[in-house]
């Protein structure tokens, strides 16, 4: 999910509210953005995230990067899916809507370019609710009872009240989320295909019961760039062990300074071994220019850790410099965030309607 470690690039400018942002108009039926030129429609792309807080540096390796780099050859939408958010956090809602925003902000701030891409939150395009009714009275019950992520929340989640229709229904609403845009392909990371592959198998059936209305999207897989948690788990916002990526250069430096290191390391003296140690991780991805030099000068004692975390530490405010600069930018600018979602929504209910008035037509409802 990732850049090549580079810039996440792009700057952005939005239009107003109600106002078509430039550079794509929509063909009859709505089925692709045409370039003003004249050349052939690109494939199109969908993806999104669940608004449950800033987003951290695993998040932007995992998927953000990517998502920048795919805007030049793909017709993307990218989606804020707060009805997801609901299915395993139904019992307080009061946080969703800032989220939405800070999601946005961390959206436009890795440079989603809203003149590219269609920036949109999944209940403003009350499509998707729709489409997700329809695909649930096709949906076999053990489809969704196969899935194995749903096995591995109910385990995470044990001792939580999740066992809702909503949750168990979860990725009939993602194929609804993919397939009312008609997304050829979906970025995904692996642990991700299964539910990539239920979305193909509704578009199958209905394609099998009412006519051929779907592509059968295809995975996109991620270059994932696995970062730890400053712990050395997982980076997750429930472990506590994240860096999020609009975190100040101070926040920064406090974190990489209580990161885990090589416990068998004891002494300044004592021979390190990279390969069991967090900050190393860390540096294979934002030190890529010195990695040599750190791994030899660690291996041989040259260096010490609290030396190796302030490296690290420079390395890495480098990198998100330009990224808090443009989240600044967007912040200054009053009614930005809410200009960029409701014209998201608007061209996006375009294309979603579009694929709808065909599903009812299909059906015969």
């Amino acid at each position: 999910m990732d850049e090549a470690m580079g810039r996440p690039l792009t700057g952005f400018t939005a239009g107003r509210a109600g106002s078509a942002l430039p550079g794509s108009t929509e063909r009859s039926g709505a089925r692709r953005i045409v370039e003003e030129d004249g050349d052939m429609p690109k494939p199109r792309i969908f993806s999104g995230m669940r608004p449950t807080g800033k987003l951290h540096l695993g998040n932007l390796f995992g998927a953000l990067i990517n998502w920048v780099r795919l805007q030049d050859d793909y017709d993307c939408v990218y989606g804020v899916v707060d009805w997801h958010a609901l299915t395993t956090a139904y019992e307080d809602t009061s946080e969703i809507k800032s989220n939405t925003r800070e999601l946005v902000l961390d959206y436009l701030a890795a440079g989603i370019d809203p003149k590219k891409s269609i920036v949109m939150k999944q209940s403003d395009v009350k499509q998707h609710a729709e489409l997700s009714l329809l695909f649930s009275m096709i949906t076999p019950l053990s489809w969704l009872e196969r899935c194995p992520t749903y096995k591995e929340q109910l385990r995470e989640l044990e001792g939580r009240e999740i066992m809702t229709h909503g949750f168990l229904g979860y990725p009939v609403l993602m194929a609804a989320d993919i397939l009312v845009y008609k997304a050829d392909a979906v970025p995904v990371g692996e642990d991700q295909l299964p539910h990539l592959e239920l979305t193909r198998e509704i578009a199958r059936r209905f394609n099998f019961l009412y006519g051929p209305v779907f592509p059968e999207p295809q995975a996109k897989l991620n270059e994932v760039v696995l970062l730890p948690g400053t712990d050395g788990r997982k980076m997750s916002k429930s472990y506590n062990n994240v860096i999020e990526m609009s975190a100040s250069a101070d926040e920064v430096r406090r974190a990489i300074e209580n990161m885990v290191t090589d416990p068998a390391r004891v002494r300044r003296t004592d021979p390190g071994h990279p390969e069991v140690c967090s900050v190393h991780a860390f540096h294979k991805v934002f030190s890529r220019t010195m990695l040599d030099d750190i791994t030899r000068e660690c291996v041989n004692a040259g260096i010490g850790c609290v030396e190796c975390k302030r490296r690290l530490a420079l390395a890495v405010n480098e990198f998100l410099e330009p990224i808090r600069e443009r989240r600044k930018a967007v912040e200054r600018e009053p009614g930005l965030v809410e200009d960029v979602l409701a014209d998201g929504a608007k061209r996006a209910r375009v294309l979603a309607e579009a694929t709808l008035e065909e599903v009812r037509k299909a059906m015969r409802i």
